[in-house]
């Protein structure tokens, strides 16, 4: 089975606006797992200078690099990146079927 991520076409649209705003168009975005949390595992989104590490994934969304470390993806494996839009505010949402369980606050989660 191979494992994937997917990613929105808004979450696409606005990742390349920001990587353009940022001036560094061949930069990636690394997304991963941390541990912590009151749940267990708290979520990383961040631009990626570097190229990948030789166990990463690629993934390319319509020019839009997405970088994923090994023991993330696993957890990661069927999750859409989406950008929400709501009246609390706005900004990138992992969409993870993997998740159990997570905190109030929507910080961290549990697998």
């Amino acid at each position: 089975m191979e494992l994937r991520i997917e990613m929105s076409g808004k979450a696409v649209e606005m990742a390349r606006r920001q990587i353009e705003k940022r001036g560094t168009p061949g930069a990636a975005i690394r997304i991963g797992l941390r541990g912590g949390g009151c749940s267990g595992f708290s979520y990383v989104m961040e631009f990626s200078d570097a190229p990948a590490r030789e166990k990463d994934r690629v993934f390319d969304f319509d020019g839009v690099r997405v970088i994923v470390d090994p023991k993330s993806l696993v957890m990661l494996n069927g999750t859409t990146l989406d950008y929400e839009t709501s009246l609390m505010g706005h900004g990138f949402r992992f969409v993870n079927p993997n998740v159990k369980g997570s905190c109030g606050c929507g910080a961290s989660i549990q697998f």
